[in-house]
């Protein structure tokens, strides 16, 4: 009887934060491919579409210190965080136009990024085995692929793209409010601890996750405007996402196996060398389709993969899960993905062209700085 319960609640907790991640990605698919492109048509150069989108990430970084020395991550600052969510999609709307305004909106809709995401991997990692994980967190990957084929072919204005970030940010609102009853990971004792998180023990693991985010700067934040200014098409740049999106399902749908065989942190190593091929790729052939659905083909290893492979060494690389998880998004995707957006913009300001030569040159110092901490930890892991 006991075993059924279980069983009957692991589907509900997979179902709930699965669909968590449909929305959830979905509002990453609006706010990355479609909103750098709104700012770039409305009038902001590649510099001020860099600084815009560099606020959200920094947030995320400076939040996990601020939980550090206040106290741990817990179900009601989630809900505010969650709020905050749907109602920065709405400021969006009103502030498009001010390049201040749209500073303060993201500073908020970083906030609120910061929060939620952490605290349902957590749970997701605590509840969901190891094998098991990326079968959840597909969905989040299909619902970026739906959103980014959908707005590529109906899309009519860029700017309607923001009553679709709305939607996406409400949706996904509402589903995280259904997670939070399963809020059985931090306890006072664990949140006592929570303080004494060292990131200086581990610090070239922190500095290479650092640095492979700042290499996706040029990505996420410009392959929208960089593919398009070299003649293709804004539906084909959509194809070219989801493509990428798909390479990623298949990873995370397979990679099971690879996670409970292989030690994660090479693993690791070869999601982040490879990415030095793929940035590599778009900088040596900017004209040719054939050679751009190349590169996004190493999407699978590049994120699908590095992910996984990371929260998971996070996770047992420190007692304080849910703190580190955060510290883990607050200075890969969030210092890293701030740096990365700021220096992408300045590199595509200065030489558009050599953009992704740059981005290359950053991945393989990132991957320098996480064979240092292989070497220094051995092979345990």
């Amino acid at each position: 009887m006991n075993q059924t319960l279980t069983a009957s609640k692991t589907s509900k907790v997979k179902f709930l934060i699965g669909l968590f991640y449909l929305f959830y990605f979905a509002l990453v698919g609006v706010y990355v491919i479609f909103l750098p492109k709104i700012l770039s048509e409305i009038g902001f150069d590649g510099l001020k579409v860099g600084i815009i989108f560099s606020v959200a990430p920094m947030v995320r970084f400076i939040l996990p210190f601020i939980f550090r020395k206040f106290g741990g991550l817990n179900s009601q600052t989630y809900k505010i965080a969650l709020l905050l969510m749907g109602f920065s999609s709405i400021a969006f709307l009103l502030g498009l136009r001010s390049f201040y305004a749209l500073l303060i909106i993201n500073a908020i809709y970083g906030a609120s990024m910061g929060v939620v995401l952490p605290f349902v991997e957590t749970i997701a990692l605590k509840l969901i085995t190891k094998a098991k994980y990326g079968r959840v967190r597909l969905w989040g990957s299909i619902g970026f692929m739906a959103i980014a084929l959908w707005l590529g072919r109906f899309l009519d204005s860029p700017v309607e793209a923001i009553y679709y970030l709305i939607f996406t940010a409400w949706a996904t609102t509402f589903s995280g409010f259904f997670i939070i009853r399963f809020d059985t990971v931090q306890t006072p004792k664990e949140n006592k601890k929570n303080q004494t998180l060292s990131l200086k023990k581990y610090w070239a693991w922190w500095i290479g996750t650092l640095i492979f985010q700042v290499s996706f700067g040029g990505f996420y934040n410009f392959f929208t405007i960089y593919e398009t200014a070299h003649s293709i098409s804004l539906e084909m740049t959509t194809l070219l996402w989801s493509f990428g999106v798909v390479c990623e399902i298949l990873m995370l749908y397979f990679q099971g196996r690879l996670l409970e065989r292989f030690s994660l942190i090479n693993l690791i190593e070869l999601s982040i060398i490879t990415a030095v091929i793929r940035w590599g790729i778009l900088w040596l052939f900017p004209d040719s389709l054939g050679m751009a659905f190349v590169s996004q083909a190493f999407h699978a290893l590049n994120f699908a993969l590095y992910y996984s492979a990371s929260i998971a060494y996070v996770y047992q690389l420190y007692t304080q899960k849910r703190l580190a998880q955060q510290f883990f998004l607050g200075i890969s995707f969030g210092l890293g993905g701030s740096l990365g957006a700021v220096v992408a913009g300045f590199i595509y300001q200065k030489s558009s062209d050599y953009l992704f030569f740059w981005q290359a040159v950053i991945a393989f110092l990132a991957w320098v700085f996480i064979y240092i901490h292989k070497q220094r930890r051995g092979f345990e892991s």
